[in-house]
């Protein structure tokens, strides 16, 4: 068994985490905190959890923390880079599923999200938590930056074609809808039910946080080449699920064979799915699932992948507890094998 810890558990992905780690045969849950409502049970704020778990929130102690073999920081950006290096000096493991870490450079970091990073001799460190690239370096990772939603399902939809060389990197379009909750569970005016309901909008153009972690994940992949990705994230009034309707210019029409080559791909991934020639997959079928369903259609030169996650697990919490059991040497598939809920 090993000892866990959530900071900042009263998000949509903090009670991801709680409700998935639950199920979890190799997993005590030892610390979960909340400034706002320390001292409050967890089953009060969540009555889903009641009569699973009994912990009470407590405030943020770095100290007790240090006494967890992983801590899981479900916070917003800028927190986990202000307790890591106290934690990774006392032995433990961190997953920010934050943006803390994500990015290699300190002055990207700094323009895209607005605040100097408190400890950027770590992001060298760590590793970018997408299995399905960097399985060996979660293994035996302290620290791992836990991918962004829409960067996991882009980045998945993109590999093969790109890992082959079959695509132009510098015409790369990438057109991705989410459900409200990747937005948090904070109340804004504008994410409001009367807002999304019956709604839908583009949001984020050539802004979008998200845009220079893809990028650098994809060049990762094309050793180095930076490729050109024209990114639009969209707002869906449905709670979970990303879709991205992915777009790539094949350097020679019918030179190979796509449905063959996601095959082989993903073959051994246990929670890729390609589907079958001509299929079109829809966010209901990945729901509380961590599976990634992907199609790939083609014609002439023109490719396009269709990648669909649900946001909260694949895109967060699920794919978090995919590179804990990495780190600790667990199957990986364990505390995940849940299929998806239909209707």
């Amino acid at each position: 068994m090993i000892k866990v810890a959530i900071v900042g558990g009263t998000g949509y992905t903090g009670v991801e985490l709680l409700r998935l780690l639950l199920q979890h045969p190799r997993v005590e849950l030892a610390v979960i905190t909340s400034r706002g409502e320390a001292g409050r049970p967890v089953s009060a704020l969540f009555p889903s959890l009641a009569g699973r778990l009994e912990l009470a929130f407590s405030d943020v102690d770095v100290r007790t923390l240090a006494t967890c073999d992983v801590v899981f920081f479900a916070t917003p950006n800028g927190v986990a880079m202000q307790q890591v290096p106290t934690l990774l000096d006392a032995g433990a493991r961190v997953i920010d599923l934050a943006a803390d870490f994500r990015l290699r450079d300190a002055a990207q970091w700094e323009r895209w999200y607005g605040m100097p990073h408190a400890c950027p001799q770590f992001l060298e460190e760590a590793v970018y938590g997408l299995p399905e690239l960097n399985r060996e370096r979660i293994a035996a990772a302290r620290l791992v930056a836990n991918p962004g939603c829409y960067p996991t399902a882009v980045t998945l939809g993109f590999v093969p074609l790109l890992e082959a060389g079959l695509v132009d990197g510098g015409d790369l379009i990438a057109d991705c809808k989410s459900g409200v909750s990747g937005a948090g569970r904070h109340a804004r005016a504008d994410l409001a039910f009367c807002e999304t309901n019956e709604n839908f909008k583009a949001y984020g153009v050539f802004s979008h946080r998200h845009q220079p972690e893809i990028v650098q994940t994809l060049a990762a992949v094309t050793a180095g080449a930076v490729p050109q990705l024209t990114f639009v994230p969209h707002l869906l009034p449905l709670n979970r699920g990303i879709h991205a309707t992915l777009y790539a210019r094949l350097r020679a029409a019918g030179a190979a064979d796509l449905q063959a080559l996601y095959e082989s791909r993903y073959r051994q991934e246990p929670f890729v799915r390609v589907l079958p020639p001509g299929s079109h997959p829809q966010t209901a079928e990945v729901r509380a699932g961590n599976d990634c369903a992907i199609a790939v259609h083609a014609a002439g030169d023109r490719v396009v992948v269709l990648s669909v996650i649900d946001n909260l697990v694949k895109g967060a919490a699920g794919q978090a507890i995919q590179n804990m059991n990495l780190m600790f040497g667990f199957d990986e598939t364990l505390g995940l094998r849940q299929p998806a809920l239909l209707p």
